[in-house]
């Protein structure tokens, strides 16, 4: 086994973020699953690798990391040779236009698809009432998001350009969460330029391989 090692549910999206950064990269890690439901994310042992007791915790020897995006961007740094030679982009520009659609999905992306994700899949697991304003409001901002995504991907292939990034993996989470776990996928799919982007992007191995880790049951 590699010295990499995830600690965390690949069922959580920022771990299968992480996951299949690594797959991309063909990196071997060791996939530590910490049960959430038996609070061992709030262990003293698992608080040493990651102080807010979230998920995902990530160590590579003595490096120790716990926030999704940076954990792909050192991936992509410390492998650059190994598997997809892409994902950072290429050159000053292509670097900057990754780094700018990460932060599109962190800012823009992720907040409503996660609050849609958190009305519709989480809170009935969970027993928790549903809030209707909340979803018709998170709805209403991704589509705002998404209309902005429809003109980028008219224009080119992925988000970032010509080829398959960081940019695009970091999305591959929720929105896996939103068409398959919801009746709002749609939202997504029935864009024409998003829909096309998002049949390509779900359908790479390395998303396969994750999504088939993500109904594994829990440790």
């Amino acid at each position: 086994m590699g010295s990499v090692k995830v600690y965390g549910p690949p069922m959580s999206t920022a771990v299968s973020r992480v996951l299949a950064c690594l797959l991309e990269k063909e990196v071997e890690f060791q996939l530590l699953p910490i049960n959430l439901s038996k609070g061992q994310h709030k262990s003293p042992d698992f608080l040493k690798l990651q102080p807010f007791g979230q998920v995902p915790a990530f160590q590579d020897d003595s490096t120790t990391l716990f926030e999704s995006r940076a954990i792909c961007r050192y991936i992509c740094d410390k492998f650059p040779a190994q598997g997809n030679k892409s994902l950072m982009g290429s050159g000053q520009v292509g670097r900057a236009l990754v780094d700018q659609w990460v932060e599109a999905e962190a800012q823009s992306f992720n907040p409503p698809s996660s609050a849609l994700i958190f009305q519709l899949v989480f809170a009935p697991s969970m027993r928790l009432k549903t809030d209707p304003a909340a979803i018709r409001e998170s709805e209403a901002k991704l589509k705002k998001v998404l209309d902005v995504y429809d003109r980028r991907l008219g224009e080119c292939r992925f988000l970032a350009g010509d080829e398959f990034s960081l940019a695009d993996l970091s999305h591959l989470p929720n929105a896996h969460y939103l068409v398959t776990a919801t009746d709002r996928g749609h939202i997504l799919t029935s864009r024409k330029n998003v829909g096309r982007w998002w049949e390509e992007i779900s359908t790479r191995p390395s998303w396969k391989k994750v999504a088939e880790m993500r109904k594994a049951p829990l440790a």
